[in-house]
C-alpha cells in the first residue's frame, strides 16, 4: 500500500509524477524517479507565520523608490557582476564545474567584506574547519574576522543564523544541506528545493544576503530543480577552462544588476587575482600574427573586450570532413562555412575546419561573425591580417555584414590598446581608429584575398 503524501520525483530534472516508472516522461532519463514523501511531519522546520492582510495596497509607476543599499566587499570583478555590491536581504547562487574556484572566490569575498567591517560567515557542507582554514591561511587570509562553521544540518544551520546577527552568509553548497522535514536524501530534488526555500526566506525576512554554492551536472546546468533559480535574486556561474588559468564570473540573472556582467579573475598559487584589463590578458602581443588569427573587438556586459580568434582550414585525411570549435557555437560556425561558400565562392566540403576563441573565453554575441569569417578566411588563403587590425559585425544569411551596438566602446578599447585599424560594418563619425567598412560578405573576403586593407 502506498504511503500517504508519497510521490516520485525525478532527479535530473525534478518533474514530480504519482507513480514509478522506468522512464521519467519528461525528460526521457531513466532509473532517475525516487519516492519522497510530501507531507509535513510533526516538529518541521517552519521560519514564519502566514499573515492575514485586509486588502492589497496598490502604487504608482511614478513613486520614488530609493536605491538599494550595498554591501561593498572590495573584490572589484565581483562587486562589478553584482551590480556595484551584494544587497542585503537578496539570495545569490553561484555554480560552476568541480574543482574551477567556488571556494576559492567566495572565501576571498567573504574576508575582503568582513575586513571593510561587514559580519560575515562561512559554513560548509562539505569541508571541515580545519580544510578551510587550511586554504585561508595558503591565502593570506587568516586574519579575516570571518566565523566558520561546518554543518550540514538545516534547521541548525538555521537556528545559528538566527542567534548570531550576520550581514553575509556562504552556504558550500546547497546540495549537501539536510533538512529533517523532508525523508529525502541530501542532494536530492526536494532537499535542494527545501533548503533553497528556507534559506531565501531567512534571507528576507532577517535581512542578510546569502550566497549558495550549487554543484552543475556535465551538460553544465546547476544540478536540482529550475525553481531554486527562480528562488534566487541572481544566478552566477563561474566558468574556466582546463589548462587556462583565467576564471569568468558570468551573471546569468541579477534583480539588481545588469545580466551578462562579467568578471575575470586568474588563478595562482596565493588564490584568485582580480584582472583589471582582460583585453591585454586575452591577447599576444609577442610578434607577428599568424595567418588564421583575427582580433575580436567584442562586449561582455558593459566592458569591452578584445580577444583572438583563430581559425586551421586543413586538407581533411578522412572521407567525412571533421568541424571542431572551443569559446563558440557550434551551430554559429555552420552558418559562417554556409554563407562563405555560397556567398564568397569559398569551399569547405572537402577541407576540415577549427576554431578557437584564445585564453579559454567563451563568445556568445552575433558580433563575432565577421572575426570568425575573416580567421577562416584567413587560414583558407594562407594570408595573414594586419597586426594592428581589429574586427567585429554580425553576418546575414544574405551575405550582408550588419551594423552591431556599441560600435565606439570597442573601437575605443582597441585604441587603448595600441591598434589603429578596424575591419568593422560602417565608419562611426567621431571613430578612434581608420576604419574600413563592409557592407557585404564577398567585399570582406576579397579585401583579405588581395590584401587590400586600406583602398577605399
Amino acid at each position: 500500500m502506498a504511503r500517504d503524501g508519497a510521490v516520485y520525483a525525478c532527479q535530473s530534472c525534478g518533474a514530480v509524477q504519482t507513480r514509478w516508472t522506468g522512464q521519467c516522461p519528461a525528460c526521457g532519463a531513466w532509473n532517475t524517479l525516487v519516492e519522497e514523501l510530501t507531507s509535513r511531519p510533526p516538529g518541521a522546520l517552519k521560519l514564519t507565520k502566514p499573515t492575514r492582510k485586509a486588502g492589497l495596497a496598490f502604487e504608482g509607476l511614478d513613486a520614488e523608490t530609493p536605491a538599494p543599499p550595498r554591501i561593498i566587499t572590495g573584490v572589484d570583478e565581483w562587486d562589478r557582476v553584482c551590480g556595484g555590491g551584494v544587497v542585503p536581504g537578496s539570495a545569490i547562487l553561484v555554480g560552476g564545474d568541480p574543482g574551477v574556484g567556488k571556494s576559492t572566490l567566495l572565501l576571498q569575498v567573504a574576508a575582503s567584506a568582513a575586513r571593510r567591517g561587514a559580519r560575515c560567515a562561512y559554513i560548509s557542507g562539505e569541508e571541515a574547519i580545519e580544510q578551510v582554514r587550511s586554504r585561508a591561511h595558503r591565502m593570506g587570509l587568516a586574519d579575516a574576522p570571518v566565523k566558520l562553521a561546518a554543518e550540514t544540518a538545516l534547521r541548525a544551520i538555521v537556528d545559528g543564523l538566527k542567534a548570531e546577527p550576520f550581514d553575509l552568509v556562504v552556504v558550500d553548497s546547497i546540495q549537501t544541506m539536510w533538512s529533517d522535514a523532508h525523508e529525502a536524501g541530501p542532494g536530492s530534488v526536494t532537499q535542494v528545493r527545501a533548503a533553497a526555500g528556507e534559506l531565501v526566506r531567512l534571507a528576507k525576512k532577517r535581512g542578510l544576503a546569502v550566497i549558495l554554492v550549487g554543484h552543475v551536472t556535465k551538460e553544465g546546468a546547476i544540478a536540482g530543480p529550475r525553481v531554486v533559480e527562480h528562488m534566487v535574486d541572481a544566478v552566477f556561474a563561474f566558468e574556466g577552462e582546463r589548462g587556462y588559468p583565467f576564471r569568468i564570473l558570468r551573471g546569468a540573472k541579477n534583480r539588481f544588476g545588469a545580466t551578462d556582467e562579467i568578471g575575470v579573475f586568474e588563478m595562482g598559487d596565493a588564490g584568485l587575482a582580480e584582472v583589471k584589463n582582460p583585453s591585454a590578458l586575452f591577447l599576444d602581443t609577442s610578434g607577428e600574427r599568424a595567418a588564421g588569427a583575427a582580433v575580436f573587438a567584442g562586449i561582455e556586459g558593459s566592458r569591452p573586450v578584445l580577444v583572438e580568434i583563430q581559425a586551421l582550414v586543413a586538407p581533411s585525411a578522412y572521407g567525412t570532413p571533421r568541424r571542431a570549435v572551443v569559446g563558440w557555437d557550434s551551430g554559429r560556425l555552420a552558418m559562417i562555412l554556409a554563407v562563405l561558400e555560397a556567398r564568397c565562392g569559398l569551399s569547405f566540403g572537402d577541407r576540415d575546419v577549427y576554431l578557437n576563441v584564445a585564453g579559454g573565453l567563451r563568445i556568445s554575441e552575433p558580433a563575432a561573425d565577421l572575426a570568425a569569417a575573416a580567421a577562416l578566411a584567413s587560414s583558407a588563403f594562407d594570408v595573414a591580417l594586419p597586426q594592428d587590425c581589429v574586427v567585429f559585425g554580425e553576418i546575414s544569411l544574405s551575405g550582408e555584414v550588419r551594423p552591431v551596438s556599441r560600435m565606439d566602446s570597442r573601437l575605443k578599447e582597441a585604441a587603448k590598446l595600441g591598434f589603429r585599424r578596424a575591419f568593422a560594418p560602417a565608419d562611426p563619425e567621431s571613430s578612434a581608429l581608420q576604419v574600413t567598412g563592409a557592407s557585404r560578405l564577398a567585399d570582406a573576403i576579397q579585401r583579405i584575398h588581395d590584401g587590400a586593407w586600406d583602398k577605399p
